[in-house]
């Protein structure tokens, strides 16, 4: 719980380094001016000369700030992999979930081999010239573990319910 606070805080102070100076210096600037005018209202030089001074050193900042850029912490690149990772991982298990990723399987040609074998035994037992049967048909389904779970659970229905 605590990394997660510590991650939400990370992530909405992570202003852009450029972005903090230059407000800073903005801020700088403007508690220049108002000493500047404080100066001026006392006739204080020093206070003038100062207020001036900071003034343009904080103006120099804006002048060489475009020349910086922002470098993204080590720890920040590693969330935003592990974010993109996730996100992946969730659009693949969405699509797979909802069946709209065999949708695109099969749209795209990219049948699996067991399918395949299956539908071409379901053929050639369709056919009077073969000699593929049922059982051969129903031997071949039964290679799928999710049919063969469901084809016992039948036959013992079945059987349970004969008696």
């Amino acid at each position: 719980m605590r990394l997660a606070a510590v991650l939400c805080a990370a992530v909405l102070a992570g202003c852009g380094a450029t972005q903090n100076i230059a407000g800073s210096a903005n801020d700088i600037r403007t508690e220049a001016r108002l000493l500047l005018l404080h100066g001026n209202e006392t006739g204080d030089p020093v206070v003038i000369e100062s207020a001036t001074r900071i003034d343009a050193l904080a103006a120099n900042i804006h002048a060489v700030l475009p020349g910086t850029q922002n470098v993204t912490p080590w720890w920040g690149q590693i969330i935003a992999w592990v974010a993109g990772c996730s996100l992946v991982l969730a659009i693949i298990v969405f699509l797979w979930q909802t069946g709209i990723g065999q949708a695109i399987r099969v749209a795209v040609g990219w049948l699996p081999r067991r399918k395949v074998s299956q539908a071409e035994l379901a053929v050639d037992m369709l056919d009077p010239d073969r000699p593929e049967g049922d059982r051969e048909f129903v031997a071949a389904l039964r290679q799928d573990p999710e049919f063969d779970a469901a084809y016992r659970k039948a036959q013992t229905r079945r059987k349970n319910a004969s008696r």
